[in-house]
């Protein structure tokens, strides 16, 4: 490991360790979090086997479930990582019922949308279908689990690599799904995490390639970022559950 990364990967831990934990009424001893999605949160994890380093990829899921587990030991909280590269909201639903609601989560959280946004010919999707189906996944989830806290992610997208050539309408469209994600968490009253808005100032910093290293898929800065955002976002919609 070169001296730069060490100090970004420190640097990236010192910034949630900063963070304050999730109360202990949001996640009791031995909940279950639940992160859900496609090749942002999938994170090249392993279908199976017990080891921890690989089942949860490598990704901000990854990245909260140490940075809970170091603060809160005594909890006992189990992190979970189901999501699969490639996906749309489709997919997702059409797996939901074994790899979500069977699950039974007490913590959800659901990133999807850039595949919904940037896939073409057959599996190209519209916003009205975005909208539906992710609504109805939402509603059946709050039907069968009531008390299952539930977090949405906004999709995101850079200008790096071939992102670059077609970013503003690309973006355009991608506007269009996080503003249906922003509906729904108003419908349902669930916090959104803006990854948009987090990595817009960002590059205030630092160029998009430091955070994502084709537009789609973050670096490791870019995923600790995520989990950094994560971790206030939800820390303050449930301060004390």
């Amino acid at each position: 490991m070169t001296g730069m990364i060490r100090r970004l990967v420190l640097t990236a831990a010192l910034a949630l360790l900063a963070l304050p934990s999730l109360a202990q009424a949001v996640l009791p001893a031995n909940s279950v979090i639940l992160f859900q999605g496609d090749s942002i949160t999938d994170g090249g994890r392993w279908r199976s086997g017990s080891d921890y380093n690989h089942i949860m990829g490598q990704d901000y899921g990854y990245l909260l479930a140490a940075e809970l587990g170091l603060k809160d030991p005594e909890r006992n909280l189990t992190f979970l990582n189901r999501g699969i590269s490639g996906e749309r909201v489709v997919d997702l639903a059409a797996r939901w019922q074994s790899d979500a609601l069977d699950l039974k989560p007490d913590l959800l959280s659901i990133l999807i949308g850039i595949n919904d946004t940037l896939s073409t010919g057959e599996k190209a999707e519209t916003v009205e279908r975005y909208q539906a189906t992710y609504d109805k996944l939402l509603a059946d989830t709050i039907a069968a689990l009531p008390k299952t806290k539930i977090v949405l992610g906004e999709p995101f997208l850079l200008p790096v690599g071939k992102e670059k050539a077609t970013y503003a309408a690309n973006l355009l469209e991608l506007k269009k799904r996080q503003a249906v994600v922003a509906q729904l968490a108003a419908k349902y009253h669930l916090p959104v995490i803006h990854f948009q808005q987090a990595f817009d100032d960002a590059c205030q910093k630092a160029p998009p390639d430091h955070w994502s290293w084709d537009g789609i898929h973050p670096t490791y800065a870019g995923h600790a970022l995520m989990a950094q955002e994560w971790l206030r976002t939800v820390t303050a919609f449930w301060p004390s559950g």
